[in-house]
C-alpha cells in the first residue's frame, strides 16, 4: 500500500507514515459493511469490543454510536439510567494504538460522541468518569507484543453496571485473556478447566458511583483494590 500512487490522502496523513507503520484507515463505507456482520453485537450495549490497531477511532466511534442508539432505545424515558448505561457502552470499547497522535485523538473522539450524546461540559461527573474510563479503554502500545509504550504488560478493565448509579471494575492482563482460546480448545490439556480456574483478575474494586470515577481524573485513583 505504501507504494500505490492511487491510495486516497483520507485514508493516511502520510507516506511515511504509511511506509513505517502500515497505517492506512478503513473507510466509512467498509467500516459499516464489517459492523453490519455482527450487527446484533453493535447494537448490545453490554457486548464489548477491541480494536488492535484502533488508530482514531473509525471502527470504535460507529461501535458506540449504534450503543448509544440502542440506550436511547431501552432508556430514553430515564434521564438516571440513559447516562449511566451510556456510560456502560462507552466502558465495553477498547482499543490499542502503536502511534500517540491517534491515540489521544481516538480518546477525544469518543468523549466528544459521548459528550453530545447526553449534553454534557467538561465539569459534568459523568463526563469526567468518561475521560477516565478512556484513559484505561484506550490504550497506548503495542497490540502485537501485548504491551504499553513503556513496556509494561496491557491491562483492561472489565466494566460491569450493577444497576442504582454503581459499577463493578475488574482488571485482566490482556497477555493471559488471549490465552483463553487454547486453553478452551476442545481437546486440549486445559479444556475441562472452567474460565473462574484459570482467568483471575490481577485486581477487584469494591462498586464505584459515577462520582468516584470522576474523581479518578484528579490523580485519585479508586481505591480499596484486591
Amino acid at each position: 500500500m505504501a507504494s500505490s500512487p492511487h491510495l486516497p490522502m483520507s485514508l493516511f496523513k502520510s507516506k511515511k507514515r504509511v511506509a513505517d507503520h502500515g497505517e492506512v484507515f478503513t473507510p466509512p463505507w467498509m467500516v459499516e459493511a464489517m459492523l453490519d456482520l455482527v450487527k446484533d453485537e453493535t447494537e448490545r450495549i453490554d457486548s464489548r469490543f477491541l480494536e488492535p490497531a484502533c488508530g482514531s477511532g473509525n471502527f470504535l466511534v460507529r461501535i458506540l454510536q449504534r450503543k448509544l442508539a440502542a440506550v436511547e432505545l431501552k432508556f430514553a424515558k430515564s434521564d438516571f439510567e440513559r447516562r449511566n448505561y451510556a456510560l456502560l457502552a462507552l466502558m465495553c470499547t477498547y482499543g490499542i494504538e502503536l502511534l500517540a497522535d491517534n491515540i489521544s485523538e481516538c480518546r477525544a473522539n469518543m468523549l466528544e460522541i459521548l459528550a453530545d450524546y447526553l449534553a454534557v461540559e467538561e465539569s459534568d461527573d459523568i463526563y469526567r468518569a468518561a475521560f477516565y474510563v478512556l484513559s484505561q479503554n484506550l490504550v497506548h502500545g503495542d497490540a502485537m507484543k501485548m504491551q504499553t509504550s513503556d513496556g509494561q504488560p496491557i491491562i483492561f478493565a472489565e466494566w460491569g453496571y450493577l444497576g442504582k448509579g454503581k459499577f463493578q471494575r475488574r482488571d485482566f492482563r490482556l497477555d493471559i485473556l488471549t490465552q483463553m482460546a487454547a486453553m478452551t480448545e476442545e481437546g486440549s490439556l486445559f479444556a475441562q478447566l472452567g474460565k473462574h480456574d484459570v482467568f483471575n483478575p490481577t485486581k477487584t474494586y469494591p462498586p464505584m458511583t459515577v462520582s468516584a470515577l470522576a474523581s479518578a481524573v484528579l490523580g485519585n485513583a479508586p481505591k480499596g483494590a484486591v
